[in-house]
């Protein structure tokens, strides 16, 4: 559940850069699947990963088991582009869990109750 505005700025900022590298490693693993990512690339999208964990928490992070690439073997491009798909739909279902209809318009959730920022409507069906 998110507990203030800044959750939903966590989320709306995580749901960016995720959708950002995905398009960005999707592209070079068309065009070479198997070639490792570089360590710039690779800090950054660890970065993102590490915000993901953190807006996600147990509840919606995608794999038990993984939290981010180890720097000392170094993933290939369609590998970060499959784990970097998983988020995506991880963040999409947590924002489509906090979202609420109100008067014809969606609205995030902030503890319970339909905040004052709008959101789109919701593209997954929840648990909840």
């Amino acid at each position: 559940m998110m507990k203030s505005k800044a959750d939903i700025e966590k989320l709306e900022k995580l749901l960016g850069q995720l959708q950002g590298l995905h398009a960005e490693i999707s592209a070079l693993a068309r065009k070479s699947p198997n070639d490792a990512l570089n360590p710039f690339k690779l800090k950054l999208i660890n970065k993102v990963l590490d915000a993901g964990n953190e807006v996600l928490g147990d509840d919606y992070r995608p794999f038990d088991d993984f939290e981010k690439f180890e720097s000392d073997d170094v993933p290939s491009n369609s590998d970060v582009t499959v784990v970097l798909g998983q988020y995506m739909e991880e963040a999409e279902r947590y924002r489509s869990d906090n979202v609420k209809s109100t008067a014809g318009s969606w609205f995030y959730v902030v503890n319970g109750d339909a905040s004052d920022v709008r959101a789109g409507p919701p593209s997954k069906i929840g648990r909840k």
